[in-house]
């Protein structure tokens, strides 16, 4: 496998970071997770339980080993420099300057360790004036201005599914950490990653900036291409209650789908810019559509080139035929469910452990290995 004797040093917890080195083992990374003795990972606790793991901490840690380590303790940081000697990533997720101030910054980490490669993921970076305040995923993307162009005026804001500055912070810090690795085999010196949040939401918004950076001016979603603007990128109600969208805002696709539906008297409405002008084919489709059910729309579109999908529950979606056959869902030898690994390789294909670790289980022979 791609990272087979890569070993990672992991004192994060929640989401971003245990998603990264899950993705790590996944590949055949030794990980090493470093956990408060008596309590771990919060994500122990969070959320439903099945054969003794929650799903949640199953699916952000499994294959990896655990040591309970208390870092506060002058005995637990000797342990933790003991076992970051021979490493190649250090991971952690504290506030800024709590590493320091326990004394395994990548300042003291490196003097054992002139090899590491070293990650601090954090809501807002180890500088700046936000440095200090805490957050999650929420917060992140409030103050990154995206959760404004949720929703609408009368509703506010909307919460959203998908923990989006998490998921960016943790495939940046991936990358980051990968080229890193790179160098590293090259020159044998490590480096150090000062990973935030919020700067990996704000550097995914190059489809948001158009209107201010050009102008000025806010971007108003219902004119916006991506944000309800245009008439072929939207969510549209069927009779039955149910949704359906249209992802794709090409002329070529708004050409079939409004020829297939006998108005291509719209196309011409459709070819111009997202916002008011698009406005009757907009009003066309939602008609259209809520004149049948989603089954009826699920038959229709069968065949037509047209960028389209249901809106599915999570049952649906996560059972849905496509998801088993490329693998994003697996079962282990227990009947447990698993997310599946994205990243596919011809050679060398990820070959995920499915066990998560029991808290601590694996300290003393690690540590006495590392002795």
């Amino acid at each position: 496998m791609k990272l087979q004797g890569v070993k990672v040093i992991d004192l994060s917890s929640f989401l971003p970071g245990p998603h990264l080195t899950m993705m790590m083992a996944d590949h055949g990374a030794e990980v090493i997770k470093i956990e408060q003795p008596g309590a771990g990972d919060a994500t122990r606790s969070i959320g439903q339980s099945q054969n003794g793991h929650t799903v949640y901490f199953r699916n952000a840690n499994r294959g990896k080993k655990s040591v309970a380590l208390d870092l506060k303790a002058p005995a637990g940081r000797e342990a933790l420099l003991r076992l970051v000697e021979d490493a190649d990533v250090l991971l952690e997720t504290f506030r800024p300057g709590v590493a320091r101030r326990l004394g395994i910054d990548y300042e003291a980490v490196r003097k054992v360790a002139p090899q590491i490669v070293y990650c601090s993921i954090s809501a807002f970076g180890q500088d700046g004036p936000l440095r200090d305040q805490p957050a999650h995923d929420l917060s992140v993307l409030a103050l990154s201005g995206a959760l404004s162009l949720t929703g609408d005026a009368e509703r506010g804001p909307l919460l959203p599914s998908i923990p989006a500055a998490d998921m960016a912070s943790s495939l940046m810090a991936l990358s980051g950490i990968l080229m890193a690795l790179l160098r590293a085999r090259q020159t044998g010196q490590g480096d150090y990653i000062d990973l935030s949040m919020h700067d990996a939401l704000v550097s995914w918004m190059a489809h948001l900036t158009g209107s201010l950076f050009a102008h000025d001016e806010l971007p108003v979603p219902r004119n916006e291409r991506l944000l309800g603007g245009a008439a072929l990128y939207g969510i549209y109600r069927t009779q039955d209650g149910r949704f359906l969208t249209l992802g794709g805002s090409e002329i070529k696709f708004a050409e079939n789908l409004l020829t297939a539906l006998q108005r291509p008297d719209l196309i011409g409405a459709a070819r111009q810019p997202a916002g008011p002008a698009q406005l009757p084919v907009r009003r066309f489709l939602e008609e259209t559509f809520a004149s049948q059910p989603l089954a009826h729309w699920i038959e229709w579109f069968k065949g037509k080139d047209v960028c389209w999908g249901p809106v599915l529950d999570l049952r649906e979606g996560l059972n849905h035929p496509h998801v088993w056959a490329r693998g994003m869902r697996l079962k282990d030898g227990a009947g447990n469910d698993h997310l599946g690994v994205p990243i596919r390789f011809a050679n060398e294909p990820a070959r995920p452990n499915f066990d998560p670790p029991d808290l601590g289980a694996d300290g003393p022979d690690l540590l006495r290995q590392n002795s």
